[in-house]
């Protein structure tokens, strides 16, 4: 069954989904061709299966299961104009200059992230232009899919907990976190090596950007998710880079012609 299918199984009536704006926010951005998201249409929570991780035949079961929604991220090309949109938007000077080198040629979306690090206001206000973006981009998806957001209820958090194993088959969520979670442990160890090997300089960004994260965790559990995105995305992510797809930029590409 297609995504196509499952969305219009309700014969055109909206089906109302307690969406996890946060986490469809983060599937939305990230269209690294290894990652797979899910909506999942009851709890309204994303299930995120990468290749190489997640069982095959699990990952199978997922995409054909009704009950569950493919997520089509945004595309590396649009991203690359929102980033060109930003910079627009800024005064002529250093950072406008500085933005402007950065986004032209591959690694453009890294460097793009490195040089706003040093601009606090600038940062803060380049990740609300972009979740506004992703708003616009995935409210569209939901309304194509005939899907209603509404806002999430405690149960939504608790369903999890007070439903009972199977017996016969554990779950293909299960499965899933199971697969997540061995990831988290590989992505540990291979942070620790890495840290052994940067210089003070690169670890101080490292520290900064932890508690960034630490911080925007905390701060999610006291925010509505129905009036507000977290506009604050990371840096860098755990998942990989989109740099591998990303457009070369429009300055490039014209010379080559």
């Amino acid at each position: 069954m297609t995504n196509k299918d499952k969305s219009d199984s309700n014969s055109g009536v909206p089906r109302d989904v307690p969406v996890d704006w946060e986490a469809l926010e983060d599937a939305f951005e990230n269209n690294a061709p290894e990652v797979h998201s899910y909506l999942q249409l009851t709890t309204g929570e994303v299930l995120r299966v990468v290749d190489g991780v997640a069982d095959p035949e699990m990952h199978a079961r997922i995409a054909t299961d009704a009950a569950y929604l493919r997520v089509e991220p945004v595309s590396s090309r649009e991203q690359y104009r929102w980033m060109e949109r930003f910079i627009q938007m800024l005064d002529e000077g250093a950072l406008h200059q500085e933005l402007t080198r950065a986004i032209d040629g591959k690694g453009a979306f890294r460097r793009f992230k490195d040089v706003l690090m040093g601009f606090g206001t600038e940062r803060e206000r380049w990740f609300t232009f972009r979740s506004e973006r992703l708003r616009v981009f995935m409210e569209a998806w939901l309304a194509a899919h005939a899907l209603a957001p509404v806002a999430r209820d405690e149960w939504v958090g608790a369903l999890r907990e007070s439903a009972p194993p199977s017996a016969e088959e554990p779950s293909a969520a299960r499965i899933a976190a199971a697969g997540i979670s061995t990831l988290g442990d590989d992505l540990r160890a291979q942070l620790d090596s890495l840290g052994s090997s940067l210089p003070p300089r690169d670890l101080e960004k490292v520290v900064a950007f932890a508690e960034f994260l630490r911080a925007r965790r905390q701060s999610r559990l006291t925010k509505d998710p129905m009036t507000q995105v977290v506009a604050a995305r990371g840096i860098a992510s755990a998942t990989p880079d989109t740099d591998d797809d990303e457009p070369t930029s429009s300055r490039k590409v014209s010379a080559q012609r």
